[in-house]
């Protein structure tokens, strides 16, 4: 979408323990062809697929996705390992995720670790990239320094 304005559109589907049953996106912005896509894990076989194709380089990631510039796909590993939880720093755990860049909706492996920090925090990594994310008691993010964050009196509790 060549620097045009855009918006998303996203649906993210968990069951029990957070598990991804689907995600779908769709990207659309004033004289841009609109993209969709939809994602769906396998059953349990970490193999997944993107509008109804297999996508192998992909495969392993189990049931997590994260979608680029949403806050809210990093509540999923967080809760599911309670991370947000911890009283203090701990060891990583690492994440084969499903990532979803926008406004392109292309989709690759991305080796994740997510390290609990302590205090409702949990540090993000992939790559270079480092971001310490900021959760409430329940696992919701309320600050992604850069991204997001939560407004005063927005019922969050926070």
């Amino acid at each position: 979408m060549e620097g045009g304005p855009y918006w998303v559109r996203y649906r993210l589907e968990t069951g029990p323990r957070y598990v991804t049953r689907s995600l779908r996106v769709r990207v659309e912005g004033p004289g841009h062809a609109v993209r969709a896509l939809e994602l769906l894990p396998g059953d349990d076989d970490g193999r997944w697929t993107v509008n109804g194709r297999a996508r192998a380089e992909c495969d392993g990631a189990l049931d997590y996705c994260d979608l680029g510039l949403c806050p809210l796909t990093n509540t999923v590993p967080a809760r599911r390992h309670g991370l947000h939880l911890a009283r203090e720093q701990g060891p990583g755990q690492q994440f084969l995720m499903a990532r979803v860049a926008v406004p392109e909706l292309t989709v690759t492996p991305s080796a994740q670790t997510y390290t609990p920090l302590g205090g409702h925090r949990v540090r993000k990594a992939s790559g270079s990239f480092r971001s310490d994310v900021q959760f409430d008691a329940a696992g919701i993010v309320v600050d992604h320094p850069g991204l997001a964050s939560t407004l005063p009196g927005d019922g969050s509790g926070s």
